[in-house]
């Protein structure tokens, strides 16, 4: 095993290097925001749907823009309103007077990049018919089924400070995300080098295509192969059952602050995610650093607080923190 492991190691060390094009790409015109890159990467290789949560001016649509441009991909940003239907996301069949048949008009769907800018202003059915192209990765049109083109990846928002004439996504179709992604306003120091950036007579370099969709198929079946221990696996049952039996994990103080503890999907994304985080970091096995480095970002989402701790102005934060600080790393 060791022999193999060091082996897997140099493999995922030079897999991984098209990383380092990626992030230099970004940095041309994104300043700061590490974080957010670090995690669309990771959405990216381990083949996760990302949401972004953040205050409006933070980047996330430059960002989700430029990684599409990075990996010369198609991109779609599709703003979500109240008015929007169906069949403005995924298409509709268009009655042809000529040739007296219909034809298939595709919808923004069909792209490798997807960005769902506000996607709690529409109602269900539109939520309803993103969310089921993401799990499914195909959409149906009339009587035909079209498989989605790889590799595909939705990245979609939502302001939190703005709720009136909103449709808040329901919990089970939030499960459907990877990682909620918080995204926090940048430093002072950053916001003066974004000022100097963007403001001067020279305009930012363009970015350039330095990575092929297929370079990222291959690096998705190299992430899935690299080494996580029986311990990790471990960590990351006691970590979710942690949140669903608190009393078993000596969280006692939990049981009455948590309403529904995390799914089998936050088990699954946990080790995914882990697993993309080790190749960003050019490395070809698991760590439980990977597992408390992307553990908030997968569980945000996944637990939900009872009355009690809405009252107590408790978080979910809170919760995921205590439960990452009270079960032993292996």
């Amino acid at each position: 095993m060791d022999f193999n492991l060091a082996v897997l190691n140099e493999q995922i060390q030079k897999e991984s290097v098209f990383l380092d094009s990626i992030k230099a790409e970004l940095r041309k015109v994104l300043i700061g925001q590490e974080k957010m890159v670090e995690r669309l990467l990771i959405g990216l290789l381990a083949e996760g749907h990302i949401l972004l949560e953040g205050v409006p001016g933070l980047a996330k649509t430059l960002a989700v823009k430029s990684l599409a441009q990075a990996i010369s991909t198609t991109f779609h940003r599709i703003q979500f309103t109240p008015d929007l239907l169906p069949s403005d996301l995924i298409g509709t069949l268009i009655y042809n007077q000529r040739e007296s048949s219909f034809e298939v008009k595709k919808g923004p769907i069909f792209a490798n990049i997807i960005l769902a800018d506000e996607i709690n202003r529409s109602p269900a059915k539109v939520q309803a018919a993103l969310l089921e192209a993401m799990q499914e990765k195909q959409v149906s049109i009339g009587d035909t089924t079209y498989a989605l083109e790889e590799p595909f990846l939705v990245l979609a928002t939502q302001n939190p400070i703005e709720q009136e004439g909103t449709y808040p996504l329901p919990e089970a179709q939030v499960d459907r995300f990877m990682l909620k992604v918080t995204v926090s306003y940048p430093s002072q120091e950053e916001e003066k080098k974004m000022l100097e950036l963007m403001t001067s007579n020279k305009l930012p370099d363009m970015i350039s295509a330095v990575v092929k969709p297929r370079q990222i198929l291959d690096a998705r079946k190299v992430v899935r192969s690299i080494y996580v221990d029986d311990k990790i696996h471990k960590y990351v049952t006691d970590l979710v059952f942690a949140t669903r039996y608190p009393e078993r994990f000596k969280l006692e103080s939990l049981k009455d602050l948590i309403d529904v503890g995390a799914s089998p999907r936050a088990s699954l994304n946990l080790v995914r995610a882990a697993k993309a985080h080790a190749f960003l970091q050019h490395r070809g096995y698991v760590t439980p650093e990977d597992i408390r480095e992307v553990g908030m970002d997968v569980l945000r989402h996944r637990v939900l607080l009872s009355f009690e701790a809405e009252a107590e102005e408790i978080t979910v934060e809170d919760i995921v923190r205590k439960v990452f600080d009270t079960i032993p790393v292996p």
